[in-house]
């Protein structure tokens, strides 16, 4: 199924429009004082799912394409990303701002010292490149770099799980599900990538 250029620009403003919810979600609950008690740790616990969320949504667009037979999704693969980036970015400034109250000493020490935050931060970190170079023009000036590039998103899903498992440390039933949400998706592309015929070598004459 290919969209047209009209029909697929709906689609993507259909889709922008679905994936604001949940920060229209968490205006509504910062506006209703419905955070409870300790509405910073939820303002971070909150936006560090949704991060997780919609980075496992972009993961799940590629086997998704191939299950369905719909090409265009692949249209929404960027899109997801660059929410789980803003995510990620409300998830980290929710700690250092609210949380931490801009005291870079602390946020260091944390960073050093709390392995959790390492991985979480370290995950973050890793998509700032992939937010930035996720233009047109970046990948037309990349080239079959970009491709190399964006394979980082495996790896920082990865961190992304990890942090969360770590920051949990009690009741690991909700760490596991997105744990093996990840594992299915590296799965998936792991075989796949196994059943692709190799190009076999061409014989060469005398």
């Amino acid at each position: 199924m290919v969209l047209s250029a009209g029909r697929l620009a709906l689609a993507r403003l259909a889709a922008h429009a679905l994936a604001a919810l949940p920060l229209a979600w968490l205006a509504w609950l910062i506006a209703s004082d419905g955070l409870g008690a300790d509405p910073v740790v939820a303002i971070t616990r909150f936006s560090g799912l949704w991060a997780l969320r919609f980075l496992l949504a972009s993961l799940a667009i590629t086997p998704l394409r191939h299950l369905t037979g719909l090409p265009a999704l692949i249209h929404f693969r960027r899109m997801l990303g660059l929410w789980a980036f803003a995510w990620a970015s409300l998830h980290l400034s929710a700690y250092v701002v609210l949380d931490l109250g801009g005291y870079w000493t602390q946020i260091l020490e944390d960073i050093v010292e709390r392995p959790y935050i390492t991985v979480g931060f370290l995950a973050w970190l890793g998509l700032l490149p992939l937010a930035l170079t996720s233009t047109r023009a970046m990948m037309r000036r990349l080239g079959r770099h970009w491709g190399r590039l964006h394979k980082l998103v495996y790896a920082i899903a990865v961190l992304a799980v990890l942090h969360f498992w770590w920051l949990v440390k009690a009741d690991l039933r909700e760490p596991s599900f997105y744990a093996v949400a990840l594992a299915l998706l590296l799965g998936i592309r792991l075989a796949r990538g196994r059943a692709q015929p190799r190009l076999q070598p061409v014989a060469r004459g005398p």
